[in-house]
């Protein structure tokens, strides 16, 4: 796969015009982030997900640690070369783990140019991975296709996850597939009680509309799609062993 030249750094690549509010966005992301003690030194983000036990998310960041680790472990059973998207990639740690398993690129995509800045200087040694700022709806990836599409922890911040499906899959190789990860899907009647959560959380943050950015999405939203619930933290096996994960990974194969 051609991926468009580098205008910026080695390994991060800047297609069509910013939105202004893509950049009023991404102003109220970075500051909000900050205050949730989110934004990593390039020293952490090197070595993320592992961070020191006194960190204040080091909990979340076992979570994510699992998740990864189990979709590593299935996209290398592949063992065939694969094309990866990354959409919402943010400062890239996950699309840099990717890269290392062997035969894969991967392409990380994002409108937050900060912390693409910050993925391309620590990351820009591995020839396996690239980044690219921009929306996937504005045409900037067409003509692409991809083996594998991940949406860890970024499906909440596109309105409608079944258009968004719908849209990702005719950017699948015919037998691709899309994986949602680090992601807490509700059930309907939850979701009004999680939208108040939200709410909330941004006031009492000092920035309530940053909950205009965040959606909450329906597990029932999927079922027109052929999918498979690969991780499932409600369901018995789970809380049987005691896990505290509790974020969903769902795969969607493309049928073509």
């Amino acid at each position: 796969m051609d991926l468009p030249d580098s205008s910026i750094l080695t390994n991060i690549r800047v297609q069509g015009h910013t939105r202004l509010g893509d950049i009023l966005f991404e102003k109220k992301y970075i500051t909000t982030r900050s205050l949730e003690n989110r934004i990593c030194t390039d020293e952490e983000l090197m070595k993320l997900p592992d961070l020191p036990a006194d960190h204040p998310h080091y909990e979340e960041w076992q979570i994510r640690k699992r998740s990864a680790r189990r979709l590593i472990r299935y996209l290398s059973a592949e063992r065939r070369p694969l094309e990866i998207l990354d959409i919402g990639c943010g400062n890239g740690w996950l699309a840099h783990r990717l890269a290392e398993i062997p035969g894969t690129r991967v392409t990380g995509l994002d409108i937050n140019f900060t912390e693409l800045q910050q993925a391309a200087r620590v990351f820009n040694d591995d020839p396996n991975l690239r980044f690219i700022q921009g929306d996937i709806r504005s045409g900037i990836l067409d003509e692409h296709q991809f083996d594998c599409i991940v949406f860890a922890d970024s499906i909440q911040y596109f309105p409608s996850i079944k258009k968004m499906v719908y849209f990702t899959l005719s950017f699948l190789k015919p037998g691709g597939e899309i994986h949602i990860l680090d992601t807490r899907l509700y059930k309907p009647a939850e979701i009004e009680t999680a939208k108040r959560r939200t709410v909330n959380y941004y006031t009492a943050l000092g920035y309530p509309e940053m909950a205009d950015f965040q959606y909450h999405h329906s597990s029932d939203d999927l079922r027109s799609f052929h999918h498979s619930v690969l991780y499932n933290p409600k369901n018995f096996f789970s809380r049987l062993l005691g896990r505290k994960d509790d974020l969903d990974w769902v795969r969607i194969k493309n049928q073509t």
